[in-house]
């Protein structure tokens, strides 16, 4: 075999909305190796945690993902309300899951549409975000905003969902689940998208358990893995629906299974709306006057899989530690083994089927004094200080209890 050609996929590229490296090593048009060079998006967004109160970091979570914006509160919120003891009532419960499952819809839309365009196929990218605008307009009717939607607090959330407005909510929904048949059909029929997806990418079973693969990526390749099931939260122990999988693990497989959730996820809103029918309006939140000192641990199934938010609280009114994981830091990974076999031509719509989201993976690698450049600290002291100070909050508070 001859010399390896490289290739860079980034920083700044035109598949990729956020910066991110990615190196191909080829053998003519064979992808033989891959590397990932991260850190360029870093914006410490744990450290401003501690420095906010627990009611002004739900805004500053919402920022970590504009696409799944609501996954980062409702992962923060299941942590704090474990420290604080804290059971929200039905309609709260009703209202997030409302609005995760919107959210799931727009965000597999949004993915669907930029697969299509990643394979040059533009009809597909127009028709699937021609119909993601009804799903913001619904967002921007209940919360005003059509991204970042402001919604969920300790205890509840921010704004009712008026029992008048659930009609025009069901008549939106039914257009949305009629252009999603269109989609789905477009999609799961047209023989250039199979002959372009099918075989493509294919990560194995093992490989998902290898790598902790979480969301579409791992149920794609039949590991049926979902928060909501998994460790119930919300209103999904009170409502009916099933887990999408699938088999191949590829491409295909995970256009597939995310198509699929969508009529699942239409299926939770309806039944959420039925619950708020049954519930008293304005019943939205418990109050919550302190958060007593100790650590919660707060998971979320967000549109790309497991979000997980880890809190220490000291009892004042600020996080002592905040830990965040989201989804795409476990499946970019899995680029390792999808692409490694393809041709440069496919490397990218397997880069793109994780649906991966950068700025939400990054960490920082280095730190450097800013007027001399001398390097401070590496990822490794970074760590260490990070786990010294995780330990001497731990034994701070043994000893006050």
């Amino acid at each position: 075999m001859g010399k390896k050609t490289l290739i860079p996929i980034g920083p700044y590229h035109p598949l990729q909305e956020e910066p991110e490296l990615f190196k191909l090593f080829c053998d003519g048009e064979i992808v033989k190796d891959i590397k990932w060079e991260t850190g360029y998006n870093h914006r410490s967004i744990e450290k401003l945690s501690e420095s906010k109160t627990y009611d002004q970091v739900f805004f500053l979570v919402e920022r970590i993902c504009g696409i799944c914006s609501t996954s980062h509160p409702f992962a923060f919120a299941n942590a704090v309300e474990e420290i604080a003891g804290v059971e929200i009532t039905d309609r709260a419960k009703y209202i997030r899951s409302f609005i995760g499952e919107l959210e799931r819809i727009h965000s597999h839309l949004l993915w669907v549409g930029l697969a299509g365009h990643f394979l040059g196929y533009n009809t597909v990218f127009m028709w699937a975000w021609k119909y993601r605008e009804p799903v913001l307009d619904l967002f921007e009717m209940i919360t005003g905003n059509r991204n970042s939607y402001a919604m969920f607090r300790v205890g509840g959330v921010r704004r009712d969902i008026e029992n008048n407005k659930i009609p025009v909510i069901r008549k939106i929904l039914a257009d949305v689940k009629k252009k999603t048949d269109l989609l789905t059909g477009a999609v799961m029929d047209d023989p250039v998208i199979h002959a372009r997806t099918k075989g493509v990418g294919i990560l194995t079973k093992q490989d998902v358990i290898d790598y902790a693969a979480v969301g579409p990526t791992a149920r794609a390749s039949g590991v049926a893995i979902d928060i909501r099931k998994d460790d119930p939260y919300a209103a999904y122990p009170l409502v009916n629906w099933k887990v999408i999988t699938a088999e191949e693990g590829d491409v295909f497989a995970k256009a597939q299974v995310r198509l699929l959730e969508m009529y699942e996820s239409i299926s939770i809103i309806e039944q959420c709306l039925s619950g708020l029918e049954k519930t008293k309006e304005g019943d939205i939140n418990v109050v919550v006057k302190e958060i007593p000192e100790g650590s919660g641990a707060g998971r979320a199934e967000a549109p790309r899989g497991e979000v997980f938010h880890y809190v220490v609280s000291d009892g004042s009114n600020s996080p002592a530690r905040h830990k965040i994981r989201a989804p795409s830091y476990v499946n970019i990974a899995t680029f390792k083994k999808s692409c490694i076999g393809q041709t440069i031509a496919d490397a990218t719509i397997s880069l793109a089927a994780v649906d991966p989201c950068y700025c939400c993976t990054e960490r920082l690698a280095v730190a450097y004094d800013q007027k001399s450049g001398r390097k401070i600290w590496n990822a490794k002291d970074l760590i260490d200080l990070s786990t010294g100070k995780t330990s001497e909050l731990k034994k701070n508070l043994i000893q006050l209890k």
